[in-house]
């Protein structure tokens, strides 16, 4: 791990941002597999009728939301595993969902685990559970420190314009789902849409 301690300690609306262009790692026994992180989405907790933890809200699956900054908080969605890294400190449960990554190592890896389906580069980790499913990273990688192999992120590339808009998919969240809390580096083609 490269960054300071302080560096999952930034506000979630700010360390959404600031893990744009980061470098996501993955190690398995059959390889290691990273993308640099182009695309991401804030959740905030106990006032963000689309998280998980709103009205902090705890269940079995968002118990690690509650704990320290920088671990793992993956959950399953449509048959999908997601990631998010906890990002508020204890006892305030808020996260970042990783959306999308530009692969960096372990091209044929993802290929692989990805099938047949996939023809093109660009499609192999353009969306949460294409990652995930491409990095290799699974459920059994909840509550794990995102400092810390086999799971870890480094730092990676500036990016040199971010962009904003509402999040994705969650239609059904009131206001929340207007917010302008979904970031991306502009121009990026693994940007999900």
């Amino acid at each position: 791990m490269d960054f300071q301690p302080e560096f999952f300690t930034q506000p979630t609306i700010e360390l959404a941002q600031s893990l744009l262009g980061c470098l996501l790692i993955k190690e398995t026994e059959d390889g290691i597999a990273s993308g640099y992180i182009v695309e991401t989405e804030a959740y905030k907790g106990p006032e963000d009728r689309a998280a998980h933890s709103f009205n902090n809200r705890r269940t079995k699956r968002t118990e690690v939301m509650f704990g320290k900054q920088g671990y793992v908080y993956t959950y399953t969605m449509h048959r999908h595993c997601l990631v998010n890294i906890v990002s508020a400190e204890e006892g305030k449960p808020e996260a970042v969902l990783i959306r999308a990554v530009e692969p960096a190592t372990g091209i044929p890896l993802m290929y692989e685990r990805r099938g047949q389906a996939v023809k093109k580069e660009v499609q192999l980790t353009n969306g949460p559970g294409k990652l995930t499913k491409a990095l290799g990273i699974t459920m059994e990688d909840y509550g794990h420190d995102i400092r810390q192999p086999p799971l870890y992120i480094k730092k990676g590339i500036l990016p040199n314009q971010i962009s904003s808009g509402p999040r994705i998919g969650i239609e059904n969240s009131g206001e929340a789902r207007d917010y302008p809390w979904r970031f991306w580096i502009e121009g990026n083609p693994f940007v999900s849409r």
